[in-house]
């Protein structure tokens, strides 16, 4: 997809570039904040962050009405400032990670799916970045 088609979430997060990455990349942190409402969450989370590593993060209702596995394979790993990867489904992100020195700038760009209306899927992926925001700041 061309980037004009791609959606972007940001946040400014005060934590150093190194803390981000870590928090936004290991399954102990991963679990802790990877939910867009408080209603689901991920009980669960693989990562291999390496290029052709797999990820896969459990995303479930916390009713367990529903869930889905996030997954996909690293295309690029430059830490700790920048990740791309493709979904299991073909779609593409890169999250970027930018030193604004004493806090950080994330900015996640991504192919929309097809199911659901982009500002629908734009509000989720931002809803998560936030969650990810409030987690890195307390901890």
């Amino acid at each position: 997809m061309t980037e004009s088609t791609k959606l972007k979430v940001e946040a400014t997060i005060a934590a150093a570039p190194d803390k981000v990455w870590s928090y936004y990349n290991q399954p102990e942190h991963i679990t802790r904040w990877n939910s867009a409402s408080d209603d689901w969450h991920t009980p669960s989370s693989e990562n291999d962050l390496r290029v052709g590593g797999r990820f896969k993060h459990r995303m479930e209702a916390r009713d367990g009405s529903e869930g889905f596995d996030f997954s996909g394979v690293y295309t690029e790993v430059s830490e700790p400032a920048r990740l791309a990867y493709t979904m299991d489904d073909g779609r593409q992100a890169e999250v970027d990670i930018e030193d604004l020195g004493g806090s950080s700038k994330v900015t996640v760009l991504f192919d929309p799916e097809n199911e659901y209306p982009h500002e629908f899927q734009q509000e989720g992926w931002q809803a998560i970045l936030d969650a990810f925001k409030t987690y890195a700041e307390a901890n």
